[in-house]
């Protein structure tokens, strides 16, 4: 909640975003809110900010970063609002984190959970075709749900959160030094579902709404499942990475064949890079990332185009040879030593070079399974 500067009790509207009923508030909200919250309102912004022993300046940073819209002088916030407030305030004190970070750290914490909160809401009470009493309403329902859910979910949350910190923790220790924690080499990937504009104006909302969600759910559990990290999802495209091109080019290939294979699907082109890339709040940033971008916008359909870069990085790991000449060189070399050939998972294709605007010329190269590979 983000609140104003002053300490008297004049500004804002009275409201709690992004979650709160107006001032008049629904006796069902305010109780829904006490459960969730566990604390009962007690405290205006300026009272907050100074039991937590911060500057309403400090406060309104923190609580803007968080997504929180300006509730005035409103009695509106609870002890756990003091205690987070002394807690960000307390790090930044110790100098465990700079005042810049903490506030990095509110606005990365605060839209993660946004985003979840609203889909978890929407996604469970969807699910509720019929009450478990006749004639209760969906928001009769919610109070019983969320007091069912509210442990559990908390508890799970709090477990993958640590996964991922562990494993996130994990890829920083390898880093060969401190300029690789923010500015590292890694493969890029866009995968886009061609013609989803036209789609939008042919499909209904609720059924384009069920092949977006497919999509996702397809590439999420894809990126996982083969070692890569998924980005982000915007609609009709995602956006993952991976520390290793050969890792990339695989998820790159499956999500074409997966998509392929299924009726339903448009199809789907890919464009990816590798190179140096600038991570900020769970993001990537950079040439590298905008070359993987142009690339997937001039892929042709069901297919996966990569940089030179990436090439270079398939060829010199061994995962690919630059030409089938040099494969077929290296099996027959093989064969003459009596030894088992060089085995290479994908192949590739130079297409012509082109310029792309504000990137100079690039030279695209055509990536595929090898006969055999899967």
């Amino acid at each position: 909640m983000t609140v104003d500067d002053t300490g008297s009790g004049a500004g804002g509207d009275g409201r709690l975003d992004p979650h709160a009923p107006d001032t008049g508030e629904d006796p069902l909200a305010l109780r829904l809110e006490q459960l969730i919250l566990g604390a009962e309102r007690r405290y205006t912004p300026f009272q907050a900010a100074r039991s937590a022993g911060v500057s309403m300046e400090l406060a309104s940073r923190f609580w803007r970063a968080m997504g929180f819209a300006d509730i005035g002088q409103a009695k509106a916030l609870t002890e756990a609002d003091v205690l987070a407030l002394r807690r960000l305030a307390g790090l930044v004190e110790a100098g465990l984190l700079s005042e810049a970070m903490a506030v990095q750290v509110a606005r990365s914490t605060g839209q993660t959970t946004a985003r979840l909160a609203e889909w978890q809401i929407d996604s469970f009470l969807e699910g509720l075709t019929e009450p478990p009493e006749p004639g209760m309403t969906r928001t009769e329902v919610t109070y019983p749900l969320i007091e069912l859910l509210l442990p559990e979910l908390e508890e799970f949350l709090v477990y993958v959160w640590r996964r991922q910190l562990a494993a996130a923790t994990g890829r920083v220790v390898q880093a060969a030094d401190d300029e690789e924690m923010v500015d590292r080499r890694l493969a890029v990937g866009f995968a886009d579902l061609v013609g989803f504009t036209r789609l939008t104006r042919r499909m209904e909302e609720e059924e384009l709404g069920e092949l977006v969600e497919a999509f996702e759910t397809t590439a999420a559990d894809l990126v996982a499942a083969r070692g890569g990290r998924l980005i982000k999802t915007l609609g009709d495209e995602v956006l993952y990475a991976a520390d290793d091109a050969g890792v990339a080019a695989d998820i790159a290939l499956r999500l074409v064949e997966t998509l392929s294979n299924d009726e339903t699907m448009p199809e789907l082109r890919v464009g990816m890079a590798f190179g140096t890339v600038t991570t900020r709040m769970g993001d990537v940033f950079g040439t590298t990332v905008n070359l993987a971008s142009r690339l997937t916008s001039i892929a042709p359909r069901d297919a996966v185009l990569v940089d030179s870069a990436f090439a270079e990085e398939l060829i010199r790991t061994g995962e690919a040879p630059a030409s089938e000449a040099e494969a077929a060189e290296a099996a027959a070399a093989a064969e003459k030593e009596g030894e088992e050939p060089p085995t290479y998972r994908f192949a590739l294709q130079p297409m012509w070079q082109r310029p792309v605007r504000g990137l100079g010329v690039i030279e695209p190269w055509l990536l595929a399974r090898r006969d055999g590979q899967s």
